[in-house]
């Protein structure tokens, strides 16, 4: 295939969805001045359809839009999170010309093999499996050449696609939304720093046996190229299809020590929980991967995700007003906190009662469509509201696992170990172990 970084044809790629958006817009206004309905269910399939071609950045950026509530109207949530994440493969000459580049010309004697084919492909780069001359198995994580001029492009196509959304529904503010989104997919592309994350995820889960994270070979890695121990598993949806209720439910309590003790013990969240992240060992544990999406939290932001839980189960608005304004909204409304509190009631619904339960008996995709709508319209009465950023990923990561947690159809007791988890929560406690992981990994919030 050729390369993802012809300027050409990403110049021709990107003029026809900024065609297409911008096509979209005018009809919007036309149809505003008129007085007609707009038929959005139709525009946002034409939009997932420009979309669709593009393998890159943007198609991720698109993904990660369709699973954040509000950051679209539901319209068009509802068609980008249809957009696949598999993308075409680089062909093998030009895979060796890219780790030529980054290992050098003999690159191939550092290794007893390497996979032509790749092992999996995504927006950002593709892995290949390969073999080190001692015999240990590795995952070699190759970049796709000028990403970062990729990203920066893409990252003006998503103001152009918002200011779409916006030109019909001033209900939400995307601004900060934006900046978060920028800010984390620019981090993606550092593979030095997902090293570190790595690091930081090694150390937080050290003591955990239900989950393994891998080793970085750090000699032959580059901030383009990661090379780690291969984890060996089965794909979740191929365990959750095959295994029991007993054996589901282990891999689901692993899922959930795993993604909530660095947040709790830390700070620190998986900002990319997706099925493909995660492969079953025959034990039940779980092998966790792909840390370019990691996000670092105030110990301040931790206490008021536990406080909101506390304000929702008590029917509190004083507390849940004082939650939300340390998650960032400014100066909340009571309108404001009862269409937010909507969306915390579905959020937290399988932490409320004390029994085994399954996730779906309130979060299936439908009830969680339906209740955006609700949240969508009663922010449309209040006014705009400007959606903070550190609401963006830890509501993304929330939605995220819980899609896993579906998947597993698991029976479990979800306020139990929620409890099990904050019972010893201390914030001051949390803000000195986080200072003290992430100096020893070079990393800051």
């Amino acid at each position: 295939m050729s390369a993802p970084s012809s300027l050409t044809g990403r110049v021709k790629r990107y003029a026809r969805v900024s065609g297409r958006a911008a096509g979209m817009a005018a009809r919007v206004a036309g149809e505003k001045v008129l007085g007609r309905e707009v038929d959005h269910a139709r525009m946002a399939g034409e939009l997932r359809v420009a979309l669709g071609s593009l393998k890159g950045p943007l198609m991720k950026i698109a993904q990660i839009l369709g699973t954040i509530p509000d950051a679209v109207p539901p319209e068009y949530a509802r068609e980008l999170a249809q957009l696949q994440r598999d993308a075409p493969p680089m062909g093998w000459p030009f895979v060796k010309r890219r780790m030529a580049g980054e290992l050098g010309p003999d690159w191939r004697k550092k290794f007893k093999s390497f996979g032509h084919e790749a092992a999996a492909a995504a927006s950002l780069g593709q892995v290949h499996r390969a073999t080190l001359p001692g015999g240990r198995e590795v995952a070699c994580k190759l970049q796709y050449p000028d990403m970062a001029t990729a990203v920066d492009a893409d990252l003006r196509q998503l103001g152009l696609i918002l200011s779409l959304f916006e030109a019909y529904d001033r209900a939400i503010s995307t601004e900060k939304v934006q900046e978060e989104i920028a800010e984390r997919l620019r981090e993606e592309l550092d593979y030095a720093r997902e090293a570190r994350h790595i690091a930081l995820y090694r150390a937080m889960l050290k003591n955990m046996e239900g989950v393994h994270v891998p080793e970085v070979v750090t000699e032959l890695s580059t901030p383009r190229l990661l090379t780690m121990t291969w984890l060996e598993g089965e794909r979740m949806v191929e365990a959750a299809a095959r295994k029991g209720l007993k054996d589901r439910n282990a891999i689901a309590m692993n899922m959930f020590h795993a993604w909530y003790r660095p947040f709790y013990g830390y700070g620190v969240i998986h900002g990319d929980p997706h099925l493909g992240n995660y492969t079953v060992r025959g034990d039940n544990s779980i092998n966790l991967m792909d840390y370019g999406c990691v996000r670092v939290f105030r110990p301040a932001m931790v206490h008021a995700v536990i406080e909101l839980y506390h304000a929702v189960r008590a029917d509190d608005d004083e507390r849940a007003v004082a939650a939300y304004r340390e998650w960032g909204f400014d100066n909340p409304s009571k309108e404001l906190v009862a269409a937010l509190n909507i969306w915390a009631r579905f959020i937290y619904a399988p932490l409320l009662e004390d029994r085994k339960r399954l996730i779906e008996e309130t979060n299936t995709g439908l009830y969680g469509r339906q209740t955006a709508a609700r949240v969508h319209e009663e922010l449309r009465r209040v006014g705009r509201v400007t959606v903070p950023r550190e609401f963006v990923f830890m509501d993304r990561a929330a939605i995220g696992l819980g899609a896993v947690f579906l998947r597993l159809r698991a029976e479990i007791n979800w306020h139990r170990l929620f409890h099990d988890m904050i019972r010893d929560f201390d914030a001051k406690k949390l803000a000195q172990a986080q200072a003290a992981v992430l100096k020893a990994q070079g990393l800051s919030i």
